[in-house]
């Protein structure tokens, strides 16, 4: 399915961070992505369901979550994190600054593929 991906930041993602981005609160509230019920039906997929988010910049497996505060087909949101820099990339086009809302994604179901633990996404992505 093609989208438009949206980053920012959530209390929940928030208070994972402040427990510790090695914390299981901020893998549960960071490594997913909240998708419109229209658009999980059209991939088949229900809530909690891995899916394949990819950009032009790179892919990363999330679990997708239905979006709860009413509807927006088209749109995929991911909490600010590990897991959306992964796909968000580092073109800052002169600003300084990566693009973090508005460009396309591609989502798809990746029900057999595992949702990196932050070590494991970091030695994946950067060797460390």
């Amino acid at each position: 399915m093609h989208a438009t991906l949206i980053t920012g930041r959530t209390i929940d993602q928030g208070v994972g961070k402040e427990r510790g981005k090695g914390s299981k609160e901020y893998f549960d509230n960071a490594a997913l992505c909240f998708l419109d019920e229209i658009d999980m039906k059209k991939l088949g997929i229900k809530s909690r369901t891995n899916v394949q988010v990819t950009t032009k910049y790179g892919s990363v497996i999330v679990k997708a979550m239905k979006y709860p505060r009413g509807s927006m087909p088209g749109l995929v949101f991911m909490p600010c994190g590990s897991w959306a820099n992964v796909v968000c990339g580092d073109d800052t086009y002169s600003m300084g600054m990566p693009l973090f809302k508005g460009f396309p994604v591609e989502v798809e179901p990746a029900p057999t593929q595992p949702v990196l633990s932050l070590r494991d996404l970091m030695k994946k992505e950067y060797g460390r």
